[in-house]
């Protein structure tokens, strides 16, 4: 059984692939990754660069309904690989692959962090704004976003 440090450590690590993937930072960070986890070993590294471009092409490729129960799913599987690793690891092999995650997260990881100032509103996630009868919505987007066709209006009753 991990320490609490560690399991944390590999929760974050699960995270970050799956906030990683099919972003920018996704060739770089897989490619980390997939070192720290081959630990020197070419064959096993391109094992974990197969797993990694499969739990992305999963995660690029679900439908909205679907997506955060993949991802979680995701984050929890890859969470169990990282302390896989760590729990087979000697005292001073964990501590070696432990600091070694740790910069690999401090380096390459995307950031998740919102903020908002006064009066503001932030969303780590995803968020819905609509309006109706003949009501006023509004927001600012930072990043993707989804259309779907509005409906129809319905006859002006006033």
């Amino acid at each position: 059984m991990l320490p609490e440090a560690l399991t944390a450590l590999a929760a974050a690590g699960g995270t970050a692939v799956v906030q990683a993937a099919g972003t920018n930072a996704w060739e770089g960070f897989r490619q980390a990754v997939a070192r720290w986890f081959g630990r020197g070993d070419d064959d096993h590294e391109r094992v974990e660069l197969e797993r990694l471009d499969r739990s992305a092409a999963e995660l690029t490729a679900v439908s909205e309904d679907g997506a955060d129960r993949l991802r979680l799913r995701q984050e929890a599987m890859w969470q169990t690989r990282f302390e896989h690793l760590l729990e087979a690891l000697s005292e001073a092999e964990r501590e070696q692959a432990a600091a070694a995650l740790r910069a690999l997260l401090a380096e390459r990881a995307p950031t998740s962090a919102v903020s908002a100032g006064d009066g503001g509103l932030a969303v780590g996630g995803d968020m819905r704004i609509s309006a109706d009868h003949g009501s006023v919505a509004g927001g600012v987007i930072q990043g993707d976003i989804h259309l779907g066709n509005p409906s129809r209006p319905g006859p002006d009753l006033s």
